[in-house]
């Protein structure tokens, strides 16, 4: 079992940066591939990066190449998703998923996930 709580969202003016961190509980975190997806108002939860348990081979949706960037910490039971040049598109409630199926792009894949939270780019 693993328990997941995001943090660090919030409001931020387009081209602007946050980063989400999402702490995991459980002393399994480093068999877990780890993955952030996003839902916005009316539209389905769609994937946006995933990175794998030990080796860190990451992948990223086409619509946050470049710009988003996943990294893992495995000591500290914390997975984060830096966000730079924030459009307004990338409003959504972003959320952090535990799986066993590396690099997994749908939700089904996941086994956990946490409650959410809301990141709100203005333009």
């Amino acid at each position: 079992q693993v328990q997941l709580v995001e943090s660090g969202g919030g409001l931020v003016q387009a081209g602007g940066s946050l980063r989400l961190s999402c702490a995991a509980s459980g002393r399994t975190f480093g068999y877990y591939n780890m993955g952030w997806f996003r839902q916005a108002p009316g539209k389905e939860r769609e994937f946006v990066a995933a990175i794998t348990t030990s080796v860190n081979i990451r992948s990223s949706a086409d619509s946050v190449k470049g710009r988003f960037t996943i990294s893992r910490d495995n000591a500290k039971n914390t997975v984060s998703l830096q966000m730079n040049s924030l459009k307004p598109e990338d409003t959504a409630v972003y959320y952090c998923e535990a799986g066993r199926v590396g690099l997994g792009t749908v939700v089904a894949l996941y086994d956990f996930w946490g409650q959410g939270i809301q990141v709100t780019v203005s333009s």
